[in-house]
């Protein structure tokens, strides 16, 4: 290439200019969700924050995280009908300031709460759109909406619907991760404004957050992220928890001092391939003993039955039962009916421990309600009714 082809440092600074306007350009086309994994992730880089969390607490969180929300997005699937994806996310620390920076724009907020298995909070956060995408398909819709500011209350409430059965099977699957029982409360959803000051007690209170972030998509209609934000100490605490209880199930057993030259032993090799003195085998014939006629288990003498005869059990009466959608039951109010599969008169069923044993009527006994049998199913009709 001749001097002339060459260009000068202000023709390369230019073109260096113009390649950043063009990747602004790309980014405007963000949705809410990713532009603020993305700003939240670079403030992390940019205020020195990243340092707080290791690449294997990273890499554990990430785990935790991808094995939760797999069937999550499982759960999600049936609700909603809809192929459901999660990727694998991506975990940073930030600031609370940040976090705050990154949504200028309403979203909404899902705040859960662990009430066995751990003490802490998680908030999770996606954008007004998604939210009324999830919501319509709730509610029986198509999930073709249009960009939304706001959701009413029975949107709130469909979405609140699907995040407690999302993270219903999430506990499940930490259960198993930790190898205890994880439990949540129902989650709350608010609309989250953090130009508004009382907004802002949705973040946690805490200087430093985990966020990670998941992209979610649900058939063509969505692709998105999902916001997690976790307090650091909580995150460190469930890392620590995690790796403590791996680390002991893989510690091996511990070695013996090796002997002296004065004191050796055989070795486990030598022991195993040494041949054992081998005895004469004797043989004799087999003694039985009488064949007596056993006495019954269930006689009035006591038996094997007696100990089970304080055992409490619980017994329902099942008056009848109904199916019905999603959409139907958020449209229920005070005073609506909803109609059995019984007809009136109809035997009652009566229950054991959730196992039809009986059927009856109902009556009633100095103000309070009974239930007199009529029929004791056998074991061939009971085996029918749990069909």
């Amino acid at each position: 290439m001749s001097n002339d082809d060459m260009l000068s440092q202000d023709e390369i600074n230019e073109l260096l200019k113009n390649v950043g306007a063009d990747d602004d350009d790309d980014s405007s086309g963000d949705s809410s969700g990713e532009a603020a994994a993305k700003e939240t992730a670079s403030n992390s880089e940019e205020t020195g924050l990243d340092h707080l969390l290791s690449s294997e607490e990273k890499d554990t969180l990430g785990e935790i995280g991808n094995i939760s929300f797999s069937s999550a997005a499982t759960a999600l699937s049936s609700l909603l009908n809809q192929k459901v994806s999660i990727t694998i996310p991506g975990v940073k620390a930030v600031s609370t300031e940040m976090v705050e920076k990154s949504f200028p724009r309403p979203h909404v907020a899902v705040n859960v709460e662990y009430t066995r298995g751990f003490e802490g909070t998680n908030l999770f956060v996606i954008s007004m759109t998604d939210a009324s995408i999830i919501a319509n398909l709730m509610m029986g819709g198509d999930g073709e909406v249009d960009e939304a500011d706001n959701i009413d209350e029975m949107q709130q409430s469909a979405v609140q619907e699907a995040m407690n059965q999302m993270m219903g099977s999430a506990s499940t699957s930490m259960s198993t991760i930790f190898n205890k029982r994880v439990d949540i409360s129902p989650p709350g959803v608010n609309i989250m404004n953090l130009e508004e000051e009382e907004s802002a007690r949705y973040i946690p209170d805490e200087d430093t957050v985990v966020q990670v972030a998941f992209r979610i998509q649900i058939g063509e209609l969505m692709d998105s992220y999902i916001m997690q934000l976790i307090p650091l100490r909580f995150a460190k605490k469930m890392v620590e928890e995690l790796l403590g209880a791996n680390a002991e199930a893989a510690q091996p057993e511990q070695k013996q001092p090796a002997p002296g030259p004065s004191a050796r032993k055989e070795t486990r090799a030598e022991r195993a391939y040494a041949p054992e003195p081998q005895a004469a085998p004797t043989v004799s014939g087999a003694a039985f003993s009488e064949l007596e006629e056993p006495a019954h288990r269930y006689s009035d003498g006591g038996g094997n039955l007696d100990m089970l005869m304080d055992i409490s059990l619980d017994v329902t009466v099942e008056l009848g039962r109904s199916r019905q959608s999603i959409k139907d039951i958020l449209s229920l109010s005070q005073g609506s009916v909803v109609e059995l599969d019984k007809l009136a008169g109809e035997p009652v069923d009566v229950l054991v421990n959730q196992k039809p044993v009986a059927k009856g009527e109902v009556v009633v006994i100095d103000e309070n309600f009974g239930v007199r049998i009529t029929e004791i199913l056998s074991p061939r009709e009971r085996v029918a009714q749990l069909k």
